[in-house]
């Protein structure tokens, strides 16, 4: 079925890109193969003097490139092939006779970016919608099209190299200040713009894509002292960043350099012969499948079979005020829902308003809001102290003190306020939702909502389905998180649900390496070269040690001395130490919040006192990551999660689980099991019973050493 559309006009033609039965429109064979046909008949029709590249999709030029396709790849030489026909596809476009003008509406991304930069002339929209990127460092690969060679000499390697190494965002405004866009108009002029610049270029009145930079431009990238400044550079900071676990970064800094030092050719089979040789590394296999596993995601329902409907949320009620509370406020507000934000007394309502207002203030700094916008997102947010107003509310989010009785009385408290048709959803860590709902009228209609912290900034939303739990409830929880922008998982109900409960081992280990002399700079150190964003002690500091003492406390009931904290833990949770909310934890803090050196003071509370051992690198990364690994396994034989995927996806975006290995299943199957087997009985004759093995991966191993997800 055609992907394209041509309109001739005096001598002008309009393609218009809109891929049928999709959303967005992505280059696949066929899409390809009908462009280049396309591109042919255009070039051989001398009634048309010029082009204009235009999307039929409501609110996307071209996402990029049909993922799907990489699935196929046999082997490096078939992913340099495909590099190699993408940038001959858009050498031609670049060179047509006739001059192409992209008018970009909406986000233009990968592939669809370089389809951009092969056109002579770009004009956006200046729609927020509208952004520019090259994400394919985010697959574990490079731009395959020319875009390695083609952004750095539009727009120079300051701006692009960002967009290369981060995957990094360009809106409209910014695309217009750093030349990658030519002009700015608005979304409802964009084609009738497009149409008038391609009468006018063909006419030689105007030139496109012609940008200087200025002198620090020219110094930088116009000698080779100037960019081997800009290239050492980008590399230390790739490495601090990445602690050298990403091919893809490195590969596209020495693609980009050889494009420069050597010529546009040399760094066209440069970049192709790279985009072969990382699409067969195992960090970009595990990428792409994070990529599809959060995209099938996206389209479940959270509930098994036929779905019921789930409710419109017009309106959100928000018990509790606090720092969680204030992060989903700020995440709801800017949908176009009125909020009931709720608290006990007056100034902690104020706080939390302020709480929101900050959080949406960032995004004006960062331009992805205006003032005006702010002060109409805030006015949706009404605080009060009361239940006024809840009895049009469709869902209530609590996220009050983490303590049953309290959740209890808040149910009972508010439950006469609240329509019949209500979904009441529990913030909370780690109190099964079946004990909370004990104390409701209508148990069947409450579920967990377990958000992670920042709320703005954390991407993964737990929905906790108890046992009789209504399934229209299960499907509005799951519906309205997505509407947030949160990848969801659905886990069954049990005491720290899935990522709280795999996290507690990890930590516990950690303490207990505390408590042998491990210097708490060690611990983190180790964890952060194995792939985490930041080191277990850090991440107690920063979720707050009376938080993890009150998860500690639950875990240790449900599950017993396997679950354990160690006395390190105990102890310092005792002193009343809180972490960097306090001031005061493991590290010092200054005034401001901001994370300093050990604090040796708290090496008092270990057996060990200020005595350090030495424990290798390796223990440390063995003792904690398997024992994450082994509870994750027995969260999938207890039916916690119900796959694989949805462990692997809610470990690395729920609590850093190292991308690029895929998360504990992933990563398990790397290992092996039978091996995973025996090194956890190893550990587990060292440490008793804090390390025996599930008996799901028991059972695996002596069936030959099964895989969690076939190659």
């Amino acid at each position: 079925m055609s992907a394209f559309s041509l309109e001739v006009s005096d001598r002008v033609g309009v393609i218009t890109f809109d891929l049928l039965g999709g959303s967005v429109n992505k280059f696949n064979r066929a899409v390809k193969d009908e462009f280049s046909a396309l591109a042919e008949r255009v070039e051989n029709d001398d009634s048309i003097g010029a082009l204009v590249l235009i999307s039929g999709k409501a609110d996307g030029f071209i996402a990029g490139a049909d993922i799907e396709e990489f699935l196929t790849l046999k082997g490096t030489a078939d992913a340099e092939r495909l590099s190699r026909e993408g940038q001959l596809m858009l050498d031609r476009l670049e060179r047509m006779r006739t001059p192409v003008i992209a008018a970009v509406h909406g986000a233009c991304l990968g592939g669809g970016l370089e389809v951009a930069l092969a056109c002579r002339y770009r004009i956006a929209s200046d729609s927020p919608r509208t952004v520019f990127a090259l994400p394919e460092v985010m697959l574990g690969l490079l731009p395959g099209a020319g875009g390695t060679q083609r952004l750095p000499r539009l727009v120079g390697l300051a701006e692009a190299l960002p967009m290369m190494l981060e995957g990094r965002n360009v809106r409209a405004k910014k695309a217009l200040q750093i030349g990658l866009v030519d002009e700015m108009v608005h979304p409802s002029i964009l084609r009738e713009v497009a149409v008038k610049r391609a009468r006018e270029i063909a006419a030689g009145k105007r030139e496109g894509g012609k940008h200087g930079g200025g002198l620090q431009r020219m110094l930088l990238d116009g000698n080779p002292a100037g960019r081997s400044l800009v290239f050492g550079k980008a590399h230390r900071a790739v490495m601090a960043k990445t602690r050298g676990h990403y091919p893809a970064p490195l590969a596209i800094l020495d693609v980009v350099r050889t494009g420069f030092d050597r010529g546009k050719e040399h760094g066209l089979r440069e970049e192709a012969r790279m985009f072969g040789e990382l699409s067969a590394t195992d960090v970009s296999k595990q990428l792409i499948f994070l990529f599809f596993a959060t995209t099938a995601l996206k389209k479940e329902s959270g509930v098994a079979g036929e779905a019921p409907p789930s409710l419109p949320v017009k309106k959100l009620a928000v018990l509790g005020t606090g720092f969680m509370g204030a992060g989903i406020a700020s995440i709801a507000a800017p949908l176009g829902t009125v909020i009931r934000f709720k608290d006990t007394d007056h100034d902690r309502v104020r706080k939390g308003l302020k709480g929101v207002r900050d959080v949406l203030g960032e995004k004006v700094k960062r331009r992805r809001m205006t003032p005006a916008e702010l002060e109409n997102t805030m006015a949706l947010v009404g605080g009060t102290v009361d239940y006024s107003g809840f009895h049009t509310v469709d869902l209530v989010i609590e996220a009050v003190f983490e303590e049953l009785g309290v959740k209890h009385e808040v149910i009972r408290e508010m439950e006469p306020h609240l329509p019949a048709h209500a979904v009441i959803a529990s913030n909370t860590s780690t109190i099964p939702i079946a004990d909370i709902a004990s104390a409701s009228r209508r148990p069947e209609r409450v579920v967990g909502m377990h958000f992670f912290s920042p709320v703005h900034k954390m991407p993964l939303l737990e929905v906790i389905a108890p046992p009789g739990a209504d399934r229209e409830a299960v499907t509005t929880a799951v519906a309205y998180g997505k509407a947030l922008g949160k990848t969801v998982i659905v886990v069954d109900d049990a005491p720290g649900f899935y990522v709280n409960r795999i996290l507690a081992p990890y930590i516990n280990e950690a303490g207990r390496l505390l408590d042998e002399g491990a210097p708490i700079d060690a611990i983190d150190s180790a964890l952060v070269d194995f792939g985490f964003p930041v080191g277990p002690i850090t991440l107690l500091d920063e979720v707050g040690l009376d938080i993890a003492g009150k998860s500690g406390r639950i875990m240790l009931e449900a599950f017993g001395d396997r679950l354990a904290p160690s006395q390190t833990l105990l102890a310092v949770q005792s002193a009343g130490r809180l972490g960097r909310k306090g001031k005061k934890g493991f590290y010092t803090y200054d005034e401001q919040g901001k994370k300093g050196d050990v604090d040796a003071t708290v090496y008092a509370h270990t057996p060990s006192g200020s005595t350090r051992s030495e424990i290798s690198r390796s223990e440390i990364q063995e003792r904690t990551v398997y024992a994450m690994l082994n509870e994750a396994a027995r969260c999938l034989e207890d039916g916690i999660i119900r796959s694989p995927r949805d462990g692997d996806v809610g470990a690395v975006f729920g609590i850093g689980f190292p991308p690029f290995r895929g998360g504990p299943f992933r990563y398990a199957d790397a290992i092996g099991v039978v091996e995973l087997v025996r090194k956890l009985e190893e550990l587990d004759a060292r440490f008793s019973g804090r390390f025996t093995p599930a008996d799901l991966l028991v059972q695996m191993a002596r069936r030959g050493g099964e895989r969690f997800y076939e190659r």
